[in-house]
């Protein structure tokens, strides 16, 4: 098993904390703090062991000079504050060699925010392409690596797996918790074993779904990845989102010739128009004109997929049902949660998408789950591991190293 924070000998030590700040900021304003709060657990016990500690992380993706004046990590060190009940510092230097002398100086329980991680990819994409250099000098500040960020591991950056190479490392409580939540609940499921899926492109869920399909008792679809279904079936999905790829369209036929028993698509929806955004009508999947638009499902599908619901005993929803963000097309969304709310299965919600949709819907205490991790997530039940993960420590290791 990878090492454990509680196993690691920490008290006094300098440690750097890998967290996941990645929120949403606008106008210098955190619009939703629970990755912070996420990171409280860890955070709390380094403090209880006398640690001086350094907090990493990225937020959001920058790519110019000007993506660094709208991405500051400041807003969280100032929420962080407020929510550990101390002092939060704040550099705004991420490699200057004074931020040693800086941490030398800091009292034991101290804690010091460094600035994103990624504006370091600006210009030569330094955290992202995983620089030595940056992975030594991040190493260097500390004696010890917890990775707590969960959705940043299935990524090979600087501040993940490059300091792990370095120094003696675990897993803090977010990581830790998000994993053993997933083996619990996903790797041997409780049978009948359903999943819901939904999202824009089913080329990015291919992989997933072929690993899903064998373990699963019903798949059910929506969004655009039903779309691209049905129009391999040659239904007429008019202007809807689906995949032009000819190649992709015969994976598909595939996967419904060996696994028809499992599948289930929708039978009715909600369309808009390509050309009047006033147009909303409620069609049946075979009378949809060309013009038209699928934007949620329909009754007749929530009935069709209430049977599989209510027959399950453990339930995977990942990606979106239908422009939920548009109360004209919310509805199915709405429904579909209130299913799974009043179902007794364990239902468990993965990928970014999927989990801002019930929150946003009010959902959030409804549900047995909400993984946190996003692409990581999805990654993880695709292919069982995750990078950052596998760079951290197992256990045995801890007993040849003085940490």
């Amino acid at each position: 098993m990878k090492q454990r924070i509680e196993k690691m000998d920490l008290k006094g030590k300098r440690v750097i904390v890998r967290c996941d700040y990645n929120v949403p900021i606008y106008n210098g304003k955190i619009l939703d703090d629970t990755k912070i709060v996420a990171s409280l657990e860890t955070i709390r016990y380094l403090i209880e062991q006398d640690c001086k500690i350094i907090l990493l992380s990225h937020l959001g993706k920058i790519k110019t000079e000007e993506d660094k004046q709208t991405h500051s990590l400041e807003p969280v060190a100032k929420r962080l504050k407020e929510l550990v009940g101390r002092e939060v510092y704040f550099s705004k230097e991420i490699l200057d060699p004074e931020l040693k002398k800086r941490i030398e100086l800091m009292l034991p329980r101290d804690i010091i925010l460094l600035e994103n991680t990624r504006f370091l990819d600006v210009p030569n994409k330094l955290e992202s392409n995983c620089d030595a250099q940056v992975a030594q000098f991040f190493a260097s500040l500390a004696d010890v690596f917890v990775m707590d960020a969960f959705a940043s591991a299935h990524r090979a950056h600087a501040s993940t797996t490059g300091i792990a190479k370095y120094l003696p490392s675990c897993m803090g409580f977010s990581v830790e918790k998000e994993l053993l939540a997933l083996d619990r609940f996903l790797k041997e499921p409780k049978h009948p074993f359903t999943v819901i899926m939904g999202g824009a492109k089913v080329e990015d869920k291919l992989e997933l779904i072929g690993t899903l399909l064998p373990k699963c008792d019903h798949l059910l679809l929506a969004g655009g990845l039903a779309n691209s279904f049905l129009k391999a079936l040659n239904f007429n999905i008019g202007s809807s989102l689906a995949t032009e790829s000819t190649k992709t369209i015969e994976k598909l036929k595939q996967i419904m010739l060996t696994y028809r028993d499992k599948l289930m698509l929708p039978l009715d929806a909600i369309v808009g128009s390509s050309y009047d955004e006033a147009y909303t009508r409620y069609k049946k999947i075979n009378e949809i004109t060309d013009n038209e638009v699928i934007s949620d499902i329909g009754v007749k599908t929530l009935a069709k997929y209430k049977t599989a619901i209510q027959d399950s005993e453990t339930i995977f929803l990942n990606g979106t049902i239908g422009i939920y963000e548009e109360e004209r097309y919310s509805n199915g969304t709405k429904e579909l949660f209130n299913l799974l709310k009043n179902c007794k299965a364990i239902v468990v919600v993965g990928g970014g998408d999927a989990v801002s949709s019930v929150k946003s819907l009010g959902y959030q205490e409804a549900f047995t789950y909400l993984s946190v991790g996003g692409g990581a997530t999805l990654e993880y039940l695709t292919k069982g591991h995750l990078v950052g993960i596998d760079a951290i420590m197992e256990e045995e290791e801890i007993e040849i190293l003085d940490v």
